[in-house]
């Protein structure tokens, strides 16, 4: 009797250094959740969850980022308690702040795509300031644009009231987290893995 063998290919380092990466930023995505601050007449409160949906594109790119959020995602689904108020299942991905959830993985691959221009990663401490500000400003906008819009349709709310409710407040905290993502990138001591 004669055993077949063959060999099997080894998974380039270059992969598992983004794999490793893209779980290490879920990992972080779930461990700030807890740290939040409830805000009056809104339930959804400030985490720095959106400041790692930054980094998540800026470091990982348009492919890895998204990956690590919906890593991060189905942490949740499957009742770890990685989102706000450390709380988990699959009852948090359709409830009222369902549409931020959803919108995560959606921004990163924006901000990726935009910054890494393509799918081959480039040092995103090399994009000039200007760029890095109007890709934040635009990947805050359809968090903002799919949780408002998500939220607002669940509570047959008007667009205005959930605008009010479910975005105004969370302004100036977005533009300190659009600073923040800018500060850790151009410090130049995080870079992605080239493939």
């Amino acid at each position: 009797m004669e055993t077949e063998r063959s060999s099997a290919e080894l998974v380039d380092d270059a992969v598992v250094g983004q794999i490793a990466r893209a779980a290490l930023l879920a990992t972080l995505l779930g461990a700030v959740a807890p740290i939040s601050i409830p805000i009056p007449l809104s339930p959804a409160p400030i985490t720095l969850q959106v400041l790692f949906v930054f980094l998540a594109g800026l470091l990982l790119g348009p492919v890895w980022g998204p990956i690590s959020i919906l890593l991060y995602l189905a942490a949740g689904a499957i009742g770890l308690p990685v989102f706000s108020g450390m709380t988990g299942g699959i009852g948090v991905l359709v409830g009222t702040t369902a549409g931020y959830l959803w919108s995560y993985p959606i921004a990163a691959g924006l901000v990726g795509l935009l910054v890494h221009r393509g799918t081959e990663l480039r040092d995103p401490a090399e994009t000039p300031i200007p760029l890095l500000v109007s890709v934040l400003l635009g990947a805050t906008l359809v968090i903002y644009a799919m949780g408002t819009g998500y939220a607002a349709w669940l509570l047959e709310l008007e667009l205005w009231e959930a605008t009010l409710t479910f975005a105004a407040p969370f302004v100036p905290g977005e533009l300190l987290k659009i600073a923040a993502a800018i500060a850790i990138v151009k410090s130049g001591r995080i870079r992605p893995l080239q493939s």
